[in-house]
């Protein structure tokens, strides 16, 4: 079934989608949204080479978005501030922070949450070590990014992902 069908979950999301964005059960559509369901996880398995994540602690990972939610829009607010009235004196500069985290999806996810907060990009992961190359708009306190980065976002993936 999995040779044929990967991911069964996706290809019906796919099929849902499609019929929802033409608009119509026609069977025409129905059938090409359901060629479609089939061929793209199909065609898309050799960009996915690891096996897929387990999904555990969905507390700890709905605490950790809905506080990320939170960050973001707080963190909206305070980049339109500086941009509208601040426009001298911003400390815009790179930080290493070194990470614990090795979990692939965990990273991707880190990558995610760090670059949809307005102020700050993940720029590289450093290589030959385990640091985060980030970039934040106005930096006043490294420690303080830190601490931030670790505490708030590093040690829930942790408890998601990394389980050795």
């Amino acid at each position: 079934m999995t040779r044929w069908l990967p991911s069964p979950v996706l290809s019906a999301a796919l099929l849902v989608m499609w019929l929802l964005l033409s608009q119509s059960i026609a069977p025409a559509q129905i059938l090409l949204g359901a060629a479609i369901a089939l061929a793209a996880p199909l065609l898309a398995r050799p960009l996915r080479p690891l096996a897929p994540a387990p999904f555990r602690k969905p507390w700890v990972l709905a605490r950790l978005l809905f506080m990320s939610m939170v960050e973001i829009v707080r963190s909206c607010f305070n980049v339109s501030r500086i941009i509208l009235f601040k426009s001298r004196g911003v400390e815009s500069q790179f930080i290493r922070i070194p990470l614990d985290l090795k979990d692939p999806y965990g990273l991707a996810l880190l990558s995610c949450l760090i670059n949809s907060t307005p102020g700050t990009v993940w720029v590289e992961q450093l290589p030959g070590s385990n640091d985060l190359a980030l970039h934040v708009f106005d930096l006043h306190d490294e420690q303080w990014w830190i601490d931030t980065i670790k505490t708030r976002y590093e040690q829930p993936l942790i408890e998601i992902f990394d389980h050795e």
